[in-house]
């Protein structure tokens, strides 16, 4: 989606910038992986959770541990082979809230590992 207003522009930049977009997909996400009956303290303790570890610069903890990412893996890899695609790693990474959905991948014509797609997970976790 183009930006048609110099205003425009300045709100998609101010998103980028400041990862907003990437944010509201993480609270999402959670939101629907754990369905809590209050959900709006829920979101509020989550951002609390947030503000206190960039301050004190203890890790979040994130809701999928590497026992949900396998399985999540296993789930991609119905045939066994040890890879995914590129196509099913990048929606893995949409459905966790963790890319954007005109974010780009560079192919290089090998399926993505286990290894590689925990490590992806983990680290665009940290990122948020």
């Amino acid at each position: 989606m183009e930006a048609r207003s110099p205003r425009e522009l300045e709100a998609r930049n101010y998103l980028e910038k400041h990862r907003i977009m990437e944010l509201l997909n993480y609270l999402t996400s959670a939101l629907l992986f754990f369905r809590p009956g209050e959900p709006r303290e829920y979101l509020i303790s989550i951002l609390e959770r947030l503000r206190i570890s960039k301050i004190s610069g203890v890790a979040f903890p994130f809701f999928m541990d590497n026992s949900n990412i396998a399985a999540m893996f296993e789930m991609l890899d119905s045939s066994n082979r040890g890879t995914i695609s590129l196509t099913q790693y990048k929606e893995a990474l949409k459905i966790l809230g963790l890319c954007t959905a005109d974010e780009v991948f560079k192919d290089d014509g090998h399926g993505i590992t286990f290894e590689k797609f925990r490590c992806e997970v983990n680290k665009r976790t940290l990122e948020i």
